[in-house]
């Protein structure tokens, strides 16, 4: 029976990235070994989205699904505040239908997203 999910982030800096979900989001871990961080995450869901052609990446000799991460938050205004105080670069917030969005730029260079829904949530 299926128990969790693990998500796999990509990045061009991993210990940078890393050390931000440690220490910036304080993320709980635990060590693979090695030093290898795994991240407690919070409750999260999942949307299926359309998508034209391939998306994702060949693992395996399998071609895998793409996905993009949006940590969510009560108010997206606020957790941008906050986390500019820790020097984070945030995007500007964009309003949609279903809740409001901006992005987090990560040591790495690649952001992950941030919103605050408005439509019911699985969680």
């Amino acid at each position: 029976m299926i128990n969790g999910a693990h998500i796999l982030l990509y990045s061009k800096d991993p210990a940078a990235d890393r050390a931000f979900f440690k220490e910036v989001l304080g993320f709980k871990t635990v060590d693979a070994g090695g030093g290898w961080l795994i991240f407690g995450l919070p409750p999260t869901e999942m949307g299926i989205h359309p998508v034209d052609g391939e998306s994702g990446q060949q693992r395996g000799g399998h071609q895998m699904a793409g996905a993009v991460l949006y940590l969510m938050c009560g108010d997206v205004k606020s957790t941008i505040a906050s986390l500019q105080a820790k020097g984070v670069p945030c995007g500007e917030v964009t309003e949609a239908n279903w809740g409001s969005q901006a992005a987090i730029r990560l040591p790495s260079g690649a952001e992950v997203g941030l919103y605050e829904p408005r439509h019911p949530t699985a969680i």
